[in-house]
């Protein structure tokens, strides 16, 4: 027996999120069931990430453990002959039987969250990110950011249907940047909680469009409690970009 890791990239228009469920097709289903059906096992992945309805990801990790005689560097293109165009594996590679991708001492994640704002919605941004047709302060949401850097209790920026005990989270970096009409906000940290970056997305929004100062943003987190916050943004918007493992990460 073996466990192999591997990083997966899929587009979350069409599925029920990452974790099964009995009301719709989820990427995990699908993933085991087409691996099940490469090795002839009974394959039951675990994923790093258990990504929302709607949500995308470039850089999603997951391991599962086969007797398959498929060297595990080539088990990526024997899967990715099984899948649907919008679920890729973008590598494979074995690690050691304990290796978990949710419990390991040095675990960094980056999202995006995409936002269009124009006056008139592009049809072609639409799967992808968040249209916003009223014009957004870049310089004041970047101001709103800065409050959100380093450790702290987000209790006010996540999910009432949370289970976390703790929750308390670190993030590093929050970047956010502005092409044209094209509005990235780019957030590293050492874990996230239910819905938080759709949470803080949404806050960051309503500081742009002037309804919060940017000093609002240290009061809800101060407050430590949901209602305080602003509304949960749109899941289109936000990529899973990827998972950083640092000296244990074994790709």
């Amino acid at each position: 027996m073996k466990r192999v890791k591997i990083v997966v990239a899929y587009d979350g228009t069409n599925y029920c999120g990452w974790q099964l469920q009995p009301n719709g097709i989820t990427i995990e289903e699908v993933l085991n069931k087409g691996i099940g059906r490469l090795t002839g096992e009974d394959i039951r992945i675990i994923g790093a990430s258990r990504t929302d309805s709607g949500v995308h990801a470039l850089g999603n990790v997951a391991v599962f453990d086969t007797e398959s005689r498929i060297p595990p560097d080539r088990m990526a293109y024997a899967i990715n002959q099984r899948m649907p165009e919008d679920i890729v594996i973008v590598r494979s590679q074995e690690v050691p039987p304990d290796w978990h991708p949710r419990y390991q001492p040095e675990i960094t994640k980056t999202y995006e969250y995409h936002i269009y704002n124009h006056e008139v919605l592009n049809p072609l941004k639409r799967r992808y990110s968040t249209f916003v047709s009223f014009p957004l302060d870049v310089g004041k949401m970047k101001e709103g950011a800065a409050f959100l850097v380093g450790k702290h209790d987000f209790a006010s920026f996540c999910n009432v249907k949370t289970n976390a005990v703790d929750t308390v989270r670190t993030v590093t970096k929050i970047h956010i940047t502005a092409d044209g009409p094209d509005i990235t906000i780019r957030v590293t940290g050492n874990g996230f909680l239910y819905n938080m970056v759709r949470i803080i997305a949404g806050t960051l929004i309503r500081v742009g469009r002037g309804f919060y100062t940017p000093e609002r943003i240290k009061n809800i987190l101060e407050a430590k409690e949901r209602t305080a916050d602003g509304v949960t943004a749109p899941p289109n918007g936000l990529v899973l970009v990827g998972i950083d493992y640092g000296k244990t990460d074994l790709f």
